[in-house]
C-alpha cells in the first residue's frame, strides 16, 4: 500500500512539469513580445516575472535551466 501510495504521488508530481509555456502565459508573452523567445535571457525573465509572477532571482535560474542566455 505504501509503494502505491510513493509512485501515485511521484505520477502526480511529475505530470505537472512542462517546460513549454502555459496557454495563458504563452498570451501574455505574445502581448509583451511580438517574436517571443525564451531562450532570449531579457525575454524569458520579464515574461516569467510579468506573467508568471515570478521574482527576479527565481525567474533568472529558471530561465537559465530552460537555455536562456
Amino acid at each position: 500500500m505504501r509503494k502505491v501510495a510513493i509512485l501515485g504521488f511521484a505520477a502526480l508530481s511529475l505530470s505537472g512539469c512542462d517546460p513549454e509555456v502555459t496557454g495563458s502565459t504563452n498570451s501574455c508573452a505574445a502581448n509583451l513580445y511580438s517574436q517571443y523567445n525564451p531562450k532570449v535571457m531579457d525575454q524569458c525573465v520579464n515574461v516569467c516575472i510579468k506573467c508568471d509572477n515570478g521574482s527576479v532571482t527565481t525567474c533568472t535560474t529558471s530561465c537559465t535551466l530552460k537555455g536562456a542566455r
